[in-house]
């Protein structure tokens, strides 16, 4: 499981620290950021639980940072022969 967030993080000290302590807390996630993303964005994956949204945006803003889900816009295409009559 992948989740997506968008920060205020933009200096790498700052994430290098928050990773840390997202790693401490949960130790089974991965977390790194991505700061020349224009949504600066940090991504949590686990291989072994689903990711708790609330407890990741917690540790941000108790560090005095702004996180929030980024939602998937993905949207697959529809074959237009899948609604022709038969």
């Amino acid at each position: 499981m992948v989740e997506v967030f968008k920060t205020d993080v933009s200096r790498c000290d700052d994430a290098q620290r928050l990773i840390e302590q997202i790693h401490l807390k949960f130790t089974d996630y991965k977390a790194n950021f991505d700061l020349e993303d224009c949504d600066l964005i940090l991504r949590v994956q686990s291989l072994n639980s689903s990711i708790i949204p609330e407890a990741i945006i917690s540790i941000l803003e108790q560090n005095g940072f702004y996180a929030e889900i980024l939602e998937d816009d993905f949207q697959p295409s529809v074959s237009i022969f899948s609604s022709l009559p038969s």
